[in-house]
Formats: structure tokens, sequence, C-alpha cells
């Protein structure tokens, strides 16, 4: 599996973005898949996270409520949607995607990354 995350930009506070994960490999779809990011001169953490069937999901408590993990299997694609954007959500952010079956938050737990796409908050 081939990770291709796009879509980050430069936006001020407030505004709105949405990363897309491209991926290939026709096993996509029964893959967990999550947003990560990594500010500079911090560790990478985990922003959300969605099952393969996109029932279950999960969130960091510093982007519930404004962040939206979606996927679209028919696609290969999973979204991040981003609203209410603040300066603290600037970082590179990063998709990855695991052979496993649950939501995990831990990056040594995902079997494949994507290159990462920069957001960057205005204030």
């Amino acid at each position: 599996v081939q990770l291709q995350a796009s879509g980050g930009g430069l936006v001020q506070a407030g505004g709105s973005l949405r990363l897309s994960c491209a991926a290939s490999g026709r096993a996509f779809g029964i893959y967990p898949t999550a947003w990560f990011r990594q500010a500079p001169g911090k560790e990478r953490e985990f922003v959300a996270a969605i099952i393969r069937s996109g029932g279950n999901t999960d969130y960091a408590d510093s982007v519930k409520g404004r962040f939206t993990i979606s996927r679209d299997n028919a696609r290969n694609t999973v979204y991040l949607q981003m609203v209410s954007l603040k300066p603290e959500d600037t970082a590179v952010y990063y998709c990855a995607a695991q052979r496993g079956y649950s939501l995990e938050i831990i990056p040594g737990h995902y079997d494949y990354w994507g290159q990462g796409t920069l957001v960057t908050v205005s204030s």
C-alpha cells in the first residue's frame, strides 16, 4: 500500500482545509487509517483514526468538534476535514494505515505512511 497525502496549505486562524490521503493497493479498504501530525521540534502525535467500514472513529481531544475523518473506499481515499483552525494546528500532517482491525493512536502501530502535507495556520 502506498499513501499520498495532499490538501495542505496556508490558512488564517478560523479557516478550513480538507486533507486527502489517496492510496494504491486493493487491500486499502480493509485497513484502519489515521492522521498524525508533527510540529517543528515536537513528536508526532495522533489526530484522528477511522476503521475500515468508517463506522467507528477516534479523535485527539485537541481536535474534537473541529476535525472530521471520513473515508471513501470506492475511491481508496481518506479525508480529514478541518474547521476552526488554530495556529497550534500548524504541522506536517501524515496519513497512515495499519494491517489491524482496531483504532490505534500510537504511530508505531501503523505499517504504511504517506509523505506528509504541510498545514500552516496564521494568527
